[in-house]
């Protein structure tokens, strides 16, 4: 079939297409639940229907009352006009700093109606309370590069600041430091929840502009001048409205669905985050239609569902709404941030896996197909091909709407399309220029194949599919067992302990591959049966070459050692009160709420923002924690047990699930 379906759509993907749709999605300034959100999803959904598939757009309410498991809605937010400007000693006008009508990311989203002229006071980051020792900030706008969410509940909620001056810019390793983009503005929203306002404003300043007004505030300080002061004006409203949802879909002959998402949101220009992904969904819709309209392809025995949504927010409503039908949904494939020009924005194009607590057929096709595409280039001698981009397949880090779709309770695995890292993520310079359209066309021909091959799959493609997963099983079991050959050979691993770990991990993967395989008989029935028992057998010889070179390690010597908070989480068991991912700013409603989870963020960063959603995937209502303990340190290489336990118990003080004493036998 992919000898049929990828000429198809390389003949039918523009690229230059997809960077047209890119070009006018930027023209929207898309923030969630606002009319310009409003009006890009109106152009897509005009467009789409234009290229006669069904198309519409449902609208969900943005009141600040309605909830989406644990999502709760936010109030619509609009601006018409935003300047902020820098005054001289005699209290006129010395610079422009900020314009709302130039450059829409310069204003703090969801800022309130403002006017006036303030004093600057420098509080650098703002996130501790010794920050504001022997300072006055009440009616002040304090200047900070430090996280907005936390310098509005110090210094505005608890001391009077009427505003916020955010310089920061967020590192992003290896491509960007704040000294890489010293006259880019960084994306930066008020986040409030739920129907919470806050009559507080504020302005982004590039890291040039708050560098220069920070020192003007420090001559100021020392050499007995006034105080430097700004003038601000905004007119904007916060208020009860809508959020919308564009789908569009290619019908199959079967109520089942393949899904394609890709977030239509965020502030204008976001060209690569992410116009690319909506722009290229667009073009995929369209050749994808074009193709079936045309006779080259049948008609899919699935149905194909393309979303642009108001990420998160938006793919919370929308399942939340067809709750019944989730068991419908195969598979999916997310878009996210796909059009990067390599050379200028550092990236590379990566398919990531689903969690490991999902674990399915759906990495290893978009992999495969991946590697079709990896031609373009030979040697001087005319041999070999070779792609002229980087790439690389990663495991699961979420951050995007997979992560809901591919939260266990959800159950549609849904791999991510992405480049990463991105020099120019979340800042303004995230314009058309940096998008290419050889990338858009790479992952329209991916995505087409996707999703087609997924719709139209029988018994036979599934079969074909189940020896693809094995031989990739394969592939990555020997390496993995080299690879710790390679340590044990260095001196870096091969006692008992390194050994035990090992043999843990190898029946991890036969576990995981063995529930990827059953996951096939979603497209078929298929006998699964024997390639599972291969599996395990194949495993269980590459642990007997292992030990033959390194030794024989006992098992189980490699255990957690049993401290107090091993017993404790082998003493508690976590169970889930909502489906999807916690949204656990909407459930924290107090103020004590905030400040520990800031300080566990703290205390426990590495965690907090990476293993601690792997943690809830694992959570079923019968492993203990300290069974979930090891399944993360199984599928990450890294074990926190005491930040587990007091992430599980912040999670039942703000009722996101329940916590219970493990029964004895």
């Amino acid at each position: 079939m992919f000898q049929t379906l990828i000429p198809a759509f390389m003949d039918e993907i523009s690229g230059l297409g997809a960077k047209n749709y890119v070009a006018e999605i930027t023209r929207f300034h898309r923030m969630q639940a606002s009319p310009g959100f409003r009006a890009a999803a109106e152009y897509v959904a005009e467009t789409i229907q234009g290229q006669g598939l069904d198309a519409r757009i449902l609208s969900f309410p943005a009141d600040g009352r309605a909830t989406f498991w644990s999502m709760r809605s936010f109030l619509e937010w609009d601006c018409e006009e935003a300047s902020l400007f820098l005054l001289n000693e005699q209290g006129e006008v010395a610079d422009r700093l900020a314009d709302y009508r130039e450059e829409k990311i310069s204003l703090i989203q969801r800022s309130a109606s403002a006017e006036g002229e303030f004093e600057v006071v420098v509080v650098d980051e703002g996130e501790e309370q010794d920050d504001y020792e022997g300072l006055d900030v009440e009616g002040k706008v304090v200047l900070t590069g430090g996280d907005v969410g936390r310098v509005l509940d110090l210094a505005v909620k608890q001391r009077g600041a009427a505003g916020i001056l955010f310089d920061g810019m967020r590192k992003t390793p290896p491509v960007r430091e704040r000294i890489d983009l010293p006259d880019a503005r960084q994306y930066t929203s008020f986040w409030f929840r739920g129907d919470e306002t806050v009559p507080v404003f504020g302005f982004v300043l590039t890291p040039r502009q708050g560098d220069a007004l920070r020192e003007q505030c420090r001559e100021a300080g020392s050499e007995d001048k006034p105080p430097v002061r700004v003038r601000a004006k905004v007119v904007s409203r916060i208020y009860p409205g809508q959020m919308e949802v564009m789908e569009a879909t290619l019908a199959g002959e079967t109520s089942e669905e393949i899904v394609l998402i890709a977030h239509l949101c965020h502030p204008q220009p976001s060209a690569n985050d992410n116009a690319s992904g909506a722009g290229a969904l667009m073009e995929i819709a369209r050749a994808l239609a074009a193709n079936v309209r045309s006779g080259k392809l049948s008609k899919p025995r699935r149905t194909i569902r393309f979303l642009w949504v108001p990420e998160m927010s938006g793919t919370y409503a929308y399942l939340a709404l067809r709750e019944q039908d989730l068991p419908q949904m195969i598979a999916g494939l997310n878009l996210d941030m796909v059009g990067e020009n390599q050379d200028l924005c550092g990236s590379s194009l990566l398919v990531e896996s689903p969690p490991a607590a999902l674990s399915s057929f759906a990495p290893d096709l978009a992999q495969f197909i991946r590697d079709r595409l990896l031609g373009g280039a030979k040697s001087h001698a005319g041999q070999g091909d070779f792609p002229l981009f980087r790439y690389a397949d990663t495991p699961f880090s979420g951050g995007s709407d997979h992560y809901i779709l591919s939260d266990p309770t959800v159950g549609v695995p849904t791999p991510m399309i992405i480049q990463w890292p991105d020099r120019f993520y979340h800042t303004g310079a995230d314009t058309i220029d940096k998008v290419d359209p050889t990338m858009l066309a790479n992952v329209g021909v991916l995505t087409s194949t996707y999703a087609y091959w997924l719709a139209s799959a029988r018994r036979r493609e599934a079969e074909w599919l189940a020896h693809e997963m094995h031989a990739r099983f394969r592939i990555s079991m020997v390496k993995r067992v080299q690879d710790a050959l390679s340590e044990g050979m260095d001196g870096e691993a091969g006692d008992a302990a390194s050994l035990g770990k090992l043999e843990r991990e190898v029946a991890f993967r036969v576990c995981r591959h063995s529930d990827a395989l059953a996951t096939l008989k979603r497209l078929a029935d298929v006998g699964i049966g024997p390639l599972q028992a291969s599996a395990a057998a194949f495993a269980e010889g590459e642990m007997k070459r292992a030990k033959s070179l390194l030794g024989n390690g006992a098992p189980g010597a490699s255990a957690p050692s049993s401290d107090e908070w091993e017993r404790k989480a082998a003493s508690l068991v976590p169970t889930r009160r909502y489906r999807g991912p916690l949204s656990i700013r909407d459930l924290m409603t107090r103020p004590q709420d905030k400040e520990t989870f800031y300080r566990l963020g703290k205390e426990h960063k590495a965690f907090i923002y990476s293993h601690a959603v792997l943690a809830v995937y694992w959570t079923d209502g019968a492993r203990t924690i300290a069974d979930i303990a090891e399944l993360v340190e199984l599928e990450t290489g890294k074990r926190s047990t005491e930040s587990l336990v007091k992430f599980f118990e912040f999670l039942a003080q703000i009722g996101g699930i329940e916590l219970r004493g493990k029964e004895s036998k």
